[in-house]
């Protein structure tokens, strides 16, 4: 007999998915009978949170749905946190769970992992959540998650298993083709309306975000068309190579972005939420935009959020840039000067990151030993000096959780899915002494999976960053000065390599040095010469 569970596995595996992250529990051996044989891996995490940041990291660089299965109760409440960053940064994900059998539902009565009401309570971090009664519906209910990832804003989805609809029969279930859904289109009367004020425009300025990663070709040509100066989101990054003369950078919260913004006759805004975590990281409500807005987004909803546009026009990325760059002119209009006003930006912005050359030594060391290298960050100080001070030259090679949601302990599982995606890229997490701390298990995962990253921490004892915003506001610090483990002993227990780096030539010596088959974990401490 094949069992629902098996069928499951099968219908995955024909639709693309390669790679599992999930930790066995009682509640969910059913879903893994299956996957012996299948050509499936499983990675097994040492917290669903990280089964969650991992399949986060595994699909921004792969583009296709991170797959978890998670054990009933404790394991989708663990879960929940990374699926929140997800659905906050717009990560496709699939997380499969059971949950009690269908007449124990709701009861109360105190079986093993019982919640009130599991699907209602993952629902606010999902696109959706399913409670699957039959097996004849997983097919149709599967087919709606991938509808999800393929044509609207990709978000988690949650599709959860009774154990007795799990162990049932499902022979009679044939395996079905993936149906490919067609993101929505732009209206065209809507795009020659934009490509109309962008004709006219004087000063046109460039906002792109995360909703375009898959185009940075197409990117490049708007920005050149419109010789617009051009900012990208975090998530955006890569999307203009890091010498192009239209580049502003990720830095829309600093003044020098703020004056073109407010004195641009018309922003063109694609695929960005014009959030606080990319526009206003500083807090002031300082962003603002004086001219017209054009906003073009995949999610209707969104067009409306924070800043309000004079032409909304809902459709996907790609498909908005291709129809405006028809209605363009291959060129702009002489006396726009992009460039010019870019290259002025870029000036005040070097003069206002003068500080920051300790950081940007640090980069460039990292840089010039591993070129190709990929940046998965937490929140921590040197990601958010790189959010401002590092380019590269294509997308889905920076990304961290100071965005949206902001969690902590994300950075270490997320690289640990970033490179299981492309194993033939180095990748770098780029962590905090505080943030390590809330998955510093997954340390064992990575040696068990054997995956070589490189985990950069950044040791200032505690919350530092938190530390100072407390003492800004003349709050007396309490509960950031918290105890600092020895970071080398225990990552070199977890069977990792692990030094302190002594100096920029001894980090750059440490790179060359990190094994293919397992992590090495780096400490820089904050004191000279890596401090500020």
């Amino acid at each position: 007999m094949t069992t629902c569970g098996e069928f499951l596995v099968q219908q995955l595996q024909a639709w693309g998915v390669d790679t599992v992250f999930g930790i066995p529990g009682v509640h969910t051996v059913e879903l893994y009978r299956g996957l012996p044989g299948s050509g499936i891996r499983h990675v097994t995490p040492r917290h669903e949170q990280g089964a969650g940041f991992m399949a986060d990291g595994y699909a921004r660089v792969s583009g296709k749905p991170g797959v978890c299965f998670i054990i009933t109760g404790p394991g989708m409440t663990n879960i929940i946190t990374a699926m929140g960053q997800a659905y906050a940064d717009s990560i496709p994900m699939l997380v499969i769970s059971s949950v009690n059998e269908r007449e124990r539902l709701g009861l109360g009565k105190g079986y093993l992992h019982e919640l009130p009401d599991q699907r209602a309570l993952v629902a606010g971090v999902a696109a959706f959540s399913h409670t699957v009664m039959t097996v004849e519906a997983l097919p149709e209910v599967l087919a709606r998650a991938f509808a999800v990832f393929d044509g609207q804003r990709p978000r988690p989805v949650h599709i959860e298993l009774p154990l007795d609809v799990i162990t049932a029969a499902a022979d009679h279930l044939p395996l079905q083709p993936r149906a490919h859904t067609a993101p929505p289109a732009p209206l065209p009367a809507l795009i020659e309306q934009a490509a109309q004020r962008l004709r006219e425009a004087h000063t046109p300025l460039l906002l792109i975000g995360g909703g375009c990663v898959a185009q940075p070709a197409l990117v490049r040509r708007l920005a050149e068309a419109l010789d617009a100066p051009t900012a990208l989101t975090i998530n955006a990054k890569g999307l203009l190579p890091p010498q192009h003369p239209l580049l502003l950078g990720s830095n829309q919260s600093l003044e020098p972005v703020r004056q073109l913004a407010r004195h641009a006759d018309v922003v063109l805004a694609i695929g960005t939420e014009l959030g606080e975590t990319d526009y206003d990281v500083v807090f002031d409500g300082g962003f603002e935009i004086g001219g017209a807005l054009i906003r073009i987004d995949i999610d209707i909803e969104q067009l409306t959020r924070n800043h309000r546009p004079a032409l909304a026009i809902q459709g996907d990325a790609g498909l908005a840039i291709e129809a405006l760059l028809a209605a363009l002119p291959a060129h702009a209009s002489p006396g726009r000067d992009g460039a010019a006003r870019a290259d002025a930006a870029r000036r005040q912005l070097a003069e206002d990151f003068s500080g920051c050359a300790h950081y940007r030594q640090l980069f460039e060391a990292l840089l010039e030993v591993l070129p190709s290298a990929r940046f998965v960050g937490d929140s921590t100080q040197t990601v958010y000096s790189g959010n401002h001070l590092v380019e590269l030259d294509g997308p889905r090679r920076w990304f961290n959780s100071s965005t949206g949601y902001g969690t902590l302990g994300y950075g270490l599982p997320a690289a640990i899915g970033a490179k299981l995606a492309e194993p033939t890229r180095p990748v770098i997490s780029l962590v905090g002494d505080g943030g390590i701390q809330f998955t510093l298990a997954e340390l064992a995962s990575a040696v068990e999976a054997r995956v070589g990253i490189i985990v950069l921490l950044w040791n200032n004892q505690g919350y530092g960053e938190i530390k100072r915003y407390m003492e800004r506001r003349d709050i007396t610090p309490v509960g950031v000065d918290i105890h600092t483990p020895d970071f080398i002993a225990i990552a070199r227990g977890f069977g990792c390599l692990a030094e302190r780096a002594r100096d920029p030539a001894h980090l750059q010596a440490l790179l060359r040095e990190a094994p293919d088959d397992r992590p090495m974990l780096i400490e820089l401490a904050e004191a000279p010469p890596f401090a500020p």
